[in-house]
């Protein structure tokens, strides 16, 4: 009786830790931001590379096209 017990015990312990690993393979491609070159912040400057990955990060939140979102944030492309 105790090693029945202890078998099913074992057997869901598994079963929940494989129930927790499972990969989101889903968000893997959609946080790759867009390139950075060609777009300037409102100074003129163009913004750094951790600049530009949270505007991008910004724009993917809210869903829709990228361009108009970033440059709704104040950024423009570069002439």
């Amino acid at each position: 009786m105790r090693d029945r017990t202890l078998i099913s015990l074992a057997v869901t312990a598994v079963l929940a830790l494989g129930a927790c690993s499972t990969p989101e393979t889903t968000t893997v491609s959609a946080a790759i931001p867009p390139d950075s070159s060609g777009w300037l912040l409102g100074s003129g400057k163009a913004p750094t590379k951790a600049e530009f990955t949270a505007f991008a990060a910004t724009c993917q939140d809210k869903g829709g096209a990228m361009d108009p979102c970033l440059a709704n944030l104040g950024l423009k492309r570069a002439p």
